[in-house]
C-alpha cells in the first residue's frame, strides 16, 4: 500500500505535525488579524500607525527569513545581550513553537486585511439600526457585526488557511519533522527523491482539497437565508 520502502510511516507522523503547526498558525493569525483590523480601523493614530507598520513589514519580508530570524537570531540576540552584561545562558526555542508562533505572526498580516475588508462590508445601515433599537456597542458587536463579519471573512481566510499550509513547508529549515523534512530525510535514506517528493505534493494537494471542500460547506452555512439578488 503505502509502505514506500519501510518509510511510508514517516510521511503519515510528518502530516500530523503539518495539520497541528497549521491549525496553531492558524488561530495566532486570527487573533493577531483581528487586533490588527482594529488598529487599522480605530480612531486613535498611534494605532493605526503600528497596525500599518506591522502588515506592511510583514507582508514585506520573506516568511523564510523571519523563521531563521526567530529560530536563530534571537537566541543568539539573547545570548550575545547576556554575555555583554557578565551572564553566560543558553536559549534553545523549541522548533514547533518557534514555527507556528512564526507563521501565525506573519499570516496575522494577511487576515488583517480579511478582516479589515470585512468590517467595511457589513452594511453600516445596521449598525445604525442595531444602536437605534438601544443596543450597547458590546450587543451590537457580538450579536451584528461579528457574525456578518465572519460571513464576509470566510473566503479570505479560507485562502489564507490553504497558504499557509504549504508555508509549513519552510519550517523543514529549522528541523522541525514536518511533511517536507520527513518526506527530505527518507528520500536521501532511500535514494527516491521523487517519489517521495511527489508522494508529499499529493498529500499537499489532498489537504487543500479537503480544504476547500470545508471552505465551500462553511461558507454554504454562513450564508444560509441570506437573499441572493
Amino acid at each position: 500500500m503505502f509502505d514506500l520502502k519501510g518509510y511510508g510511516w514517516m510521511l503519515w507522523d510528518g502530516v500530523q505535525v503539518t495539520l497541528a503547526v497549521g491549525v496553531c498558525s492558524l488561530a495566532v493569525a486570527l487573533v493577531l488579524g483581528l487586533f490588527g483590523a482594529w488598529g487599522k480601523l480605530s480612531s486613535s493614530r498611534l494605532a493605526r500607525a503600528a497596525a500599518e507598520v506591522y502588515t506592511t513589514v510583514v507582508r514585506g519580508v520573506p516568511e523564510l527569513i523571519l523563521i531563521l530570524i526567530v529560530y536563530y537570531g534571537v537566541p543568539t540576540l539573547i545570548q550575545d545581550t547576556a554575555a555583554s552584561f557578565g551572564y553566560d545562558i543558553f536559549v534553545d526555542l523549541n522548533p514547533f513553537l518557534a514555527g507556528f508562533l512564526t507563521l501565525g505572526f506573519v499570516y496575522g498580516a494577511f487576515a488583517t486585511e480579511v478582516f479589515r475588508g470585512a468590517y467595511l462590508a457589513v452594511p453600516k445601515g445596521q449598525i445604525e439600526a442595531a444602536y437605534a433599537c438601544g443596543m450597547s456597542r458590546a450587543l451590537m458587536t457580538r450579536r451584528i457585526l461579528l457574525p456578518q463579519m465572519w460571513r464576509f471573512a470566510l473566503p479570505g481566510l479560507g485562502n489564507v488557511w490553504m497558504v499557509l499550509i504549504k508555508a509549513t513547508a519552510l519550517i523543514s529549515v529549522i528541523q522541525l519533522p514536518e511533511l517536507m523534512r520527513n518526506a527530505d530525510i527518507a528520500a536521501r535514506a532511500v535514494r527516491l527523491p521523487f517519489t517521495f517528493f511527489f508522494a508529499a505534493s499529493l498529500i499537499y494537494l489532498g489537504i487543500t482539497a479537503v480544504s476547500m471542500m470545508l471552505q465551500h460547506r462553511a461558507e454554504a452555512w454562513a450564508n444560509r437565508g441570506v437573499r441572493r439578488d
